[in-house]
């Protein structure tokens, strides 16, 4: 294990995943589930900025192609196994008409672009129609691939520009300032870009990449004020998930910032090693195992339920439960025999 894993973002990617399945499920009692992508989008964006500027700061460069190719190792090969699979099942259960709208789904998928053809169409993601796609959870992994694709040159411009992390952190800023004002008035005029064009959720990373520059030592050295800060950032993740609600909440926009400052808040508490308050809790054994499953619980989490429910129209409580269930097999499969194998395989 790395010297620089820290448990408690594992324990924030079960949170996460945990909040985005449970609203996919149709539990109401977390009508704001769906806001755990954005916590996924801050601990990417501070996990992805942290890496590059160590890179640039001990190697004077960054090695894109080893960047890109440490991305693909870790995301493709998981994501085209679940695209194939989803595919081969709805070749049993979609009707032709069907087959042909989401096998375009499929191929936007795969390209990480589906956001762009969700945009092409403005697809709402809270329509109802959206139940019946079993890729349109892809979006959300393509807006991160395209974050990969753009972030490590806005850190070579401020580098070029002057060396230093001063420099940084004014151009990561101006780039969350000016995304956050147009996510913000585009959500009330137009939504589906505010939702899913990536330039205007690149706010949210720039958030996180703005937290891995605060000094680990500040926290350190205050561990109350650390603790104090981790529990706000609890509740407000938590008040997120229970009064936020795809009816009653503009989104992303102004509300998007609660989750988002909620995950900031535990990140910078985690960084200075405080073993107390949330940071322990997500340390937790049970939040790790589902931390290191929850990119394949997220990939298979959808079309399970998609499918499901196309097939039993009024699925109840024990169904959804199984499907939990092949849901939870599924991944433990696909991480075990595909995702972990392939990342960490020596020769590749």
């Amino acid at each position: 294990m790395s010297a620089s894993f820290r448990p408690d973002i594992e324990g924030l990617r079960a949170l996460a995943v945990s909040g985005v399945v449970a609203f996919h499920f149709g539990l109401s009692d977390l009508p704001g589930g769906f806001t755990g992508v954005d916590i996924f989008f801050v601990i990417s964006g501070y996990l992805i900025t942290g890496q590059l500027l160590r890179e640039m700061a001990e190697d004077g460069r960054l090695n894109l192609w080893r960047f890109y190719a440490r991305r693909a190792r870790r995301l493709l090969p998981a994501s085209l196994f679940v695209i194939f699979a989803t595919l081969v099942a709805g070749y049993f259960i979609l009707s032709p008409d069907e087959q042909a709208l989401y096998s375009k789904g499929a191929m936007f998928a795969s390209a990480y672009a589906i956001n762009l053809w969700l945009i092409r169409w403005s697809f709402d993601y809270f329509a109802p129609d959206a139940a019946n796609n079993p890729f349109i959870h892809f979006w959300s992994l393509s807006v991160e691939e395209q974050f990969y694709l753009v972030w490590p040159a806005l850190l070579l411009l401020a580098a070029w520009l002057r060396p230093g992390k001063c420099t940084a952190i004014l151009v990561i800023g101006l780039a969350a300032a000016v995304s956050f004002a147009v996510c913000a008035w585009l959500t009330t005029v137009a939504q589906p870009w505010a939702f899913y064009f990536s330039p205007l959720r690149a706010w949210e990373f720039a958030a996180g990449g703005l937290a891995t520059m605060a000094p680990a030592k500040f926290w350190r050295e205050r561990p109350q004020l650390g603790a104090a800060l981790a529990w706000l950032g609890l509740a407000l993740i938590a008040g997120a998930y229970l009064t936020f609600s795809e009816q009653a909440t503009p989104f992303p926009g102004v509300a998007a910032v609660v989750p988002v400052a909620g995950t900031v808040l535990l990140l910078l508490s985690g960084s200075g090693n405080v073993q107390r308050g949330p940071s322990a809790m997500l340390a937790l054994p049970p939040l790790q195992w589902v931390g290191k499953l929850s990119y394949s619980l997220y990939l298979w989490h959808w079309p399970v339920i998609v499918y499901a429910t196309m097939m039993v129209p009024d699925l109840s409580w024990p169904g959804r439960l199984a499907c939990a269930a092949l849901t939870l097999a599924l991944s433990i499969f696909t991480y075990s025999f595909i995702e972990n194998p392939i990342r960490r395989n020596v020769w590749l």
